[in-house]
C-alpha cells in the first residue's frame, strides 16, 4: 500500500443536512434584492437545474460545474450572489477534528494521501476550506470533479486521483468514503481497496442500490490507521 485517498463531504467533513433551496435563495436574494417573487422563482429554477445535473451524474457520471447550473437556469454569474450561496453552506464544510491527527499518522507511516470529491464547486472553494481548517497541506494531492470530465464512480475519476498522488497501481491505493455506490463500488471497480464510513444520510435521489462489500468499515476517522496497519 502506498496511498490513501479520501472522499470529502460526509467523510472528511461530518454529514450535515442542508436545505438546498435555501442555499439558492441566498444567491437569488442578492441577484434580486428588491423583488422577493423574482428571487423565489430564480431559486426554484436554479435548484431544478442543479438537481437535473445531479441526476445526470447518477445516470452518466458526467461532471458539472456551478457555471453550468447557472447557464442552464438562466441565472447570472454574480460574484456577490455566489458568495452568499457559499456562506450558506459554511456550516456543512468544517473538517472532522479527527482528520488532522489521522492524516499525520498516515504520513508517519510513509503513506501518500489525497482527496477525490464529486462536486460542482470550483476547486478554490474547497482549497480555501481545507486551508481554513489547517489540513490542506496534509494531502499530497486534491482532485475535484469540477475540474474533470467524470465524477465517481467512473473509473476515470479514480485514475485522475491516483495520477495526482503519483501512484500507477490501483492495488496500492485505499479509498475512504461514505457512499456505497459512488465510493465503495467505484473504488473497488477501479482496483482499489475501499473503506466505508457509514454515517451520512444520503438523499434518496442520490442513492443507487449496489451489491458491494467494503474491505473494512470504520465508525470514525481515528480508527483508520489501525485498519491500514493490517494491510501494510
Amino acid at each position: 500500500m502506498r496511498a490513501v485517498i479520501f472522499d470529502w463531504g460526509g467523510t472528511l467533513t461530518p454529514w450535515v443536512t442542508m436545505d438546498h433551496l435555501a442555499a439558492w435563495r441566498a444567491y437569488a436574494d442578492v441577484v434580486h434584492p428588491d423583488d422577493p417573487d423574482r428571487a423565489s422563482t430564480l431559486a426554484t429554477t436554479t435548484l431544478a437545474a442543479e438537481d437535473a445535473l445531479w441526476l445526470r451524474v447518477r445516470e452518466e457520471h458526467r461532471a458539472f460545474t456551478l457555471a453550468e447550473v447557472l447557464e442552464n437556469a438562466g441565472g447570472p454569474h454574480d460574484d456577490q450572489a455566489l458568495d452568499a450561496f457559499r456562506r450558506y453552506w459554511d456550516r456543512a464544510t468544517h473538517t472532522d477534528p479527527q482528520a488532522a491527527p489521522m492524516l499525520q499518522a498516515l504520513k508517519d507511516r510513509g503513506l501518500l494521501t489525497g482527496v477525490l470529491s464529486s462536486t460542482a464547486w470550483p476547486a478554490d472553494w474547497h482549497e480555501h476550506v481545507l486551508h481554513r481548517d489547517g489540513v490542506r497541506d496534509l494531502f499530497d494531492a486534491r482532485v475535484w470533479s469540477s475540474d474533470l470530465a467524470h465524477t465517481k464512480p467512473h473509473r476515470a475519476a479514480f485514475e485522475a486521483a491516483m495520477r495526482a498522488v503519483g501512484v500507477d497501481n490501483p492495488a496500492e491505493c485505499v479509498y475512504v468514503g461514505d457512499r456505497p455506490y459512488d465510493d465503495i463500488s467505484g473504488a473497488k471497480s477501479a482496483g482499489m481497496k475501499a473503506v466505508l464510513i457509514p454515517h451520512s444520510t444520503i438523499p434518496a435521489v442520490q442513492q443507487v442500490p449496489v451489491d458491494v462489500a467494503p474491505d473494512a468499515v470504520i465508525q470514525s476517522l481515528s480508527e483508520l490507521p489501525d485498519v491500514l496497519d493490517t494491510w501494510l
